[in-house]
Parts: structure tokens; sequence; C-alpha cells
């Protein structure tokens, strides 16, 4: 088509899309078919689609919108015009079907206009009632086998049964420092990989007498956990930066006993001594009293590596407190202790009114041998080296 064939043909177009606007489709289709006498456009293409829905010619628009999305199939506008069409002739799954696609491939919701984030919104809720709809049946149909497993088993089955279903998302390990290969994606870990957790609840009582003696004077020595410099990004840890809403008391950091505060509860530090903390010179052990104020949100946040898993043990509870790991939330309740992945998305609540204080540490990720703790551990040396 030559230049002033192709302006003729934009000139079509524009006088359709404003018989569009008057909500005139007849003029609009009208003009479409003498553009389309010059070649087929994909602009032109989603007009006739539109004026054939205002027509009420629902099918027929379906029709024209598979023309559409012949030449553009990431187009999504188009993809948003064919699910709302296959609402409008009551096939709803198959619906809600292109809905998720056209949501794997939305702009920013921050950066549409009002009309479109509706769109986006209505899409989302379409398909979330499909999963609904999915997992509720999935659910109904193995209703009789649920009894055949225990409680542990049932529990990771009903989560995917809803990342099957499309309502959650897998839990994945993201990081920030060493992403090592072919460890499972744990949240929680089975307690019967630890026993010495029985050893470590066991001394609730004498980890907290030490820890209530070191808060009887004062919380001075306890430092705000998140403390950016100056100039960095902060993300998510604005309303936490340099906050005393979490604040830390270290044991060990980085490696290296804390020696003024283990002096102060000796009976603990001997304890974290005597269990099977991940060590490493320069990098772990790390131990540490993590306070959270009243009413306070950790957000979520991933770890630095995954050849190490974290140790909770509460402490002080005034109230409830949550934590979620992945798609599983649990309370922390006085004398029991978790093993979990801190490299896969993880926060905290304390919903008390009084402070939460519990002990963290890390160990060794169970799935590394001995020998292969000391390749790692010499890996991580040797790259710090290299930095200088």
């Amino acid at each position: 088509m030559n230049q002033s064939g192709a302006s003729a043909q934009d000139d079509l177009l524009r006088r359709a899309a404003e018989a569009l606007a008057r909500r005139d489709p007849q003029s609009a289709l009208g003009r479409i078919d003498q553009a389309d006498a010059m070649g087929a456009t994909h602009d032109g293409t989603l007009n006739r689609a539109l004026a054939l829905r205002l027509l009420g010619d629902f099918h027929g628009a379906l029709a024209v919108l598979d023309d559409a999305l012949a030449m553009q199939p990431y187009d999504f506008a188009a993809l948003l015009g064919k699910a709302s069409m296959l609402e409008q002739v009551g096939q709803g799954r198959s619906a809600a079907d292109v809905y998720r696609n056209a949501l794997k491939i939305a702009p920013p919701r921050e950066r549409c206009p009002p009309v479109i984030q509706n769109q986006i919104d209505h899409a989302a809720g379409v398909v979330r009632r499909q999963a609904e709809a999915l997992r509720d049946h999935m659910r109904s149909q193995v209703a009789a086998l649920r009894g055949a497993v225990d409680a542990a088993t049932l529990d990771r089955f009903d989560e995917g049964l809803e990342i099957y279903a499309g309502l959650k998302t897998a839990p994945k390990q993201e990081p920030l420092l060493l992403d090592y290969p072919r460890l499972p994606p744990i949240p929680f870990y089975d307690r019967a990989m630890f026993p010495w957790l029985e050893t470590l609840e066991a001394a609730t009582p004498v980890i907290k007498a030490e820890l209530e003696a070191l808060l009887a004077g004062g919380m001075e020595d306890f430092a705000p956990y998140i403390a950016y410099p100056k100039g960095a990004p902060v993300n998510q840890w604005g309303e936490l930066n340099h906050s005393r809403k979490w604040s830390s008391l270290w044991l060990w950091k980085d490696g290296a006993r804390q020696d003024a505060v283990c002096e102060r509860c000796p009976r603990t530090a001997a304890l974290l001594e005597s269990l099977p903390m991940c060590r490493q010179d320069g990098f772990a052990p790390t131990a540490v009293f993590s306070a959270l104020q009243p009413r306070t949100h950790i957000p979520a946040h991933t770890g630095s590596s995954n050849v190490r898993l974290l140790t909770h043990l509460p402490l002080i509870l005034p109230g409830p407190a949550r934590f979620r790991v992945g798609n599983t939330v649990r309370d922390w309740k006085m004398g029991e202790a978790w093993v979990f992945d801190d490299t896969i998305d993880h926060e905290a609540w304390n919903d008390a009114d009084a402070m939460r204080v519990i002990l963290i540490f890390d160990i060794w990720n169970p799935y590394l041998s001995e020998a292969e703790q000391s390749l790692i551990t010499a890996m991580m040396q040797a790259r710090r080296s290299f930095g200088g």
C-alpha cells in the first residue's frame, strides 16, 4: 500500500473509532469495511469486534477477536475482550481460562487507567472463583480417601490441591546470597529430623529466666534488627529501618561469639554450644534474641542461603503471634520450637499488646554431609577473599 492509501485507511479507522465513541456501531462497521478493503489491520479487527459487541452479536464478536489474536496472540485488550464475550455467551469456564492468560501479561496495575484496573479486578475475581470451584470439586471427589493418611501428609496434600487448583503458588527458595542446588524447598521441616529439639524445648524455662534477667536492666543492649545505611534502598523495610520495633541482642553474630552477652546468660550459651549450630568461620553461627514490639509486623522477606535453616524457640509470648513461611501460617506456642527454611518468603506478626521475644539460631541443612559443608564453607570464604 502506498503512502496515500495508508493515510486513507488510517482516516477510515479514525472515523470508525469516533463512531464507536458515539455508540454508533453501524457507521463504524461501514468505515471498517472500507478500511479492510485495503488490507485487514489489528486495530480495525479489534474495533469490528467492539462494534459487533455493541450490536449484541457476541458470537460474531468472539470470532473476530480470534482473528485479532491470530494477528497478535499476546494482545492484552483482545484477550480481555474475548474472555468478556465468553462470559456473555455463558462459557464461564472458558472465560476464566482466557482471563487467566490475560492476567499473565497484564501491565502493572498502577500504570493502568481506572477502567482497565476495574477489568483486571473483574478478571482476577472470575479466575479466583473458578479456582475455588475447582478446589471444592476436587476436595469432594477425594473426601473418602482422606482418612487413610496422617495429619502431616494431609496438610501437605491440601496445600498441593490448592496449588493444583490455582489458588496458591508452590513455595520456592529465593536466597539473597547463595542458592545451592538440589536442596528441597520445605517451609517447615519435620521435627523428627532434629531429635535435639526436645533438649532445646526442655530448656525453655532456663533460657527465659536468663533473658528476663537481661531485660530487667532495660533494652539498651538490644539494637534495631534492620539498619540500612543512609542512601541505601530500604524497600519493604522503611517502617522498621533503624527502628526499635524489631530489635535484637546477638549471642553469636557471623560466626563470632559475643562474649559479653554470653557471659550474662551462661546456661543459654552453653546449651547453644552443645547444639548442632551451623559453623562457618566468618559466616555462622548466628544466634540472637529477637524482640518484636506490640502490634508490629515484619514484612515478607527471604534469607541469605539455603545451605542452612533457622530454628525458632518462643520465650515471651504475651498473646497471639503468627508466622508465615510460604503458604503455611503457624502460631508460636510456648515450649514448642520449629525449624524452617528462611530462603522461602516469610513474615511475622505480633498481634499482642506486649513485646514478643524468641530465640533464633541457624543450623546446617540436613541434606548436606559434613564433607559438603566443609566444601561450601571453603567456597564461601574463597569468594569473600576474592573480593578483598
